[in-house]
């Protein structure tokens, strides 16, 4: 019997019928832990990276060579008072920042951006969760059709099946597995949904949602300590996401660049993927000036969907072509 069944049947003889609930706690907090942990050390990496791109140190004095300071920060978040406005007898908003699977999250978060700001009982914060909530569904938009066109190409919602589809083709059949994968055909698609990415979870030069000097923090600005830190839990959590799905829709998924790579471990590749891509997040936000508001809406509405939707019926008279590289 190896390890996990002794463990199993060890947990039924103690608990029994309360272990199928604590097993499945164990696993959820298996995920749960390795992913928040993943979020603490992302801002670590970004406050980093864009030292290093700034010609500045960056966290260096909590740990060695600075690697504690997201424990001390989630310390002092912990520990930071908690501000409840307007009276003892109000109530935060339970926003919902849990892993939800996919696009879903994307979706409800704008329900979470306008309870936070309803809740606040301020009509700076209001204001500024329906201005958050305007740019994350135009940017939904985009990214919506731009997943539609993956799964057309796919032909299949299995994500599984998605990634095997781009480990096949020309370019894996030479060795060069990266030639195969979706950013070539979709070049444009590849750029409009990390684009879209950056602007849905409002990460700068589109974060007018959180502006200081113009809209006083936005829909957080009633919100201190751990209250505050779930906005941020989220926001790295969704990049995480984002990043994840650019990589299975459009990078090959686990798939390694080139063939004579493949004894390298799927979840290795995946993780390496992933990280390059959230890089990105940061780079754009270490190089660029941030935009204006109407500036953002107009770049969404006016050429993201049309693009968009223009090369999603391009791509379907393609498929029914004889020239389709995708039979």
């Amino acid at each position: 019997m190896d390890l996990l069944s002794q463990f199993t049947a060890t947990g039924e003889s103690m608990l029994g019928p309360w272990w199928p609930i604590a097993w499945n706690l164990i696993k959820i907090v298996a995920i749960v832990l390795p992913l928040m942990g993943c979020v603490a050390y992302l801002t670590l990496w970004e406050r980093k990276m864009i030292g290093w791109m700034h010609v500045r140190l960056g966290p260096n004095r909590v740990g060695p060579a600075g690697l504690l300071q997201p424990i001390a920060d989630a310390l002092k978040l912990l520990l930071k008072e908690i501000i409840v406005p307007f009276g003892p007898d109000k109530a935060l908003a339970n926003i919902n920042a849990g892993l939800l699977f996919l696009m879903a999250i994307t979706s409800l978060e704008v329900y979470g951006v306008i309870v936070a700001g309803w809740a606040s009982n301020s009509k700076y914060a209001f204001l500024g969760a329906m201005r958050a909530s305007a740019q994350m569904v135009s940017y939904e938009i985009a990214m919506g059709f731009v997943l539609v066109i993956v799964l057309m190409v796919s032909g299949s919602l299995n994500l599984s099946e998605i990634v095997g589809g781009q480990l096949k083709g020309m370019g894996a059949n030479l060795g060069l597995n990266f030639l195969s994968w979706n950013w070539l055909p979709l070049l444009p698609m590849f750029g409009v949904y990390i684009i879209s990415g950056i602007a849905e979870t409002s990460r700068h030069p589109f974060d007018v949602v959180e502006g200081e000097s113009e809209i006083v923090a936005g829909h957080m600005v009633e919100y201190s300590g751990m209250s505050f830190a779930m906005f941020f839990l989220a926001e790295y959590a969704n990049m995480i996401l984002i990043s994840m799905l650019a990589t299975l829709m459009f990078l090959g998924g686990w798939g390694a660049p080139l063939a004579i790579l493949d004894f390298i471990p799927g979840w290795i590749w995946l993780g390496i993927k992933t990280f390059l891509v959230v890089s990105i997040f940061i780079w754009v936000r270490a190089s660029f000036p941030r935009y204006r508001y109407d500036q953002i809406m107009r770049l969404g509405w006016k050429i993201f969907i049309p693009l968009t939707v223009v090369y999603l019926v391009i791509v379907a008279v393609w498929m029914q072509t004889s020239w389709n590289i995708w039979k």
